[in-house]
């Protein structure tokens, strides 16, 4: 019994061909977003972003912009 062992590459085009056809495009991108991989470093750029800010600064800051954008529209 012969494998057929496809290329790695040939074996992703072909499932994404697959998914694209199955669940349609936006579908598709939706589902293979779920595997990959943010960037940066979330916790460095959480401690950066929030540095010496309480949770009730945190909660004051978000009621303010929410305040601003609901004056913008």
């Amino acid at each position: 019994m012969a494998l057929n062992i496809k290329p790695l590459a040939e074996i992703n085009q072909q499932a994404i061909r697959v998914l694209y056809r199955e669940l349609g495009v936006v579908n598709a991108v939706r589902f293979l977003r779920q595997f990959t991989t943010g960037f940066g470093d979330y916790s460095r750029e959480r401690e950066a972003l929030f540095e010496g800010k309480s949770l009730q600064d945190i909660f004051d800051e978000i009621e303010e912009q929410q305040q601003r954008l609901s004056t913008d529209n």
